[in-house]
C-alpha cells in the first residue's frame, strides 16, 4: 500500500470513530469550518479520501485537531507516533533540570530570536567540533 492510500484509510478511519462519516461532502464542510485558510474544494478533499493526494502538514494539523489524533499518527500511522514519543522521552530523560530551564526560555522566545540564538550555538558547535551523534551526546569530552 502506498503512503497516500495508507492516509486515506488513517483519515476514513479517524473520521469513523470521531462519529462522522466518511464522506467527501462531510469532510469539506467540517474541514472548511475549522480552517482559517482558503476553502479546501469537495474534488480537493475527495482526492484525500480516495488516496490520490496528500495534504499539506498545516492542513493535516487541522484535520488532525477535529479528529482528536496525534498529526504525526495521522499523517504517517501510530507506528510514527509511538516512535517519536519514545525517541522524545529518552531525550526528555537525559537533560538536567538547568538545561530544560534554558530550553523552555529559549522556545518563549520569538522565532526571530531563536534563529539568532541556533546560529550562535551552531558557529560554537562548528567551533569546537562538538557535533552531537545519534543519541545527542557530544563527540568530545566536556
Amino acid at each position: 500500500m502506498n503512503e497516500k492510500s495508507a492516509f486515506a484509510e488513517r483519515l476514513a478511519r479517524a473520521m469513523r470513530e470521531a462519529g462522522y462519516e466518511p464522506r467527501p461532502a462531510v469532510l469539506e464542510r467540517e474541514f472548511n469550518l475549522r480552517y482559517w485558510g482558503k476553502a479546501v474544494t469537495l474534488q480537493g478533499v475527495r482526492r484525500w479520501l480516495c488516496g490520490e493526494t496528500l495534504p499539506k502538514q498545516e492542513k493535516v494539523q487541522v484535520l488532525a485537531e477535529w479528529l482528536g489524533i496525534e498529526p504525526q499518527t495521522l499523517r504517517y500511522g501510530e507506528d510514527a507516533g509511538l516512535r517519536i514519543r519514545e525517541a522524545r522521552g529518552r531525550w526528555e530523560m537525559s537533560i538536567s533540570g538547568e538545561e530544560r530551564q534554558v530550553l523552555q526560555r529559549y522556545l518563549a522566545l520569538p522565532v526571530a530570536q531563536r534563529k539568532v540564538v541556533a546560529q550562535v550555538i551552531e558557529a560554537f558547535s562548528q567551533a569546537y567540533g562538538t557535533a552531537p551523534d545519534e543519541t545527542g551526546d557530544t563527540s568530545e569530552d566536556e
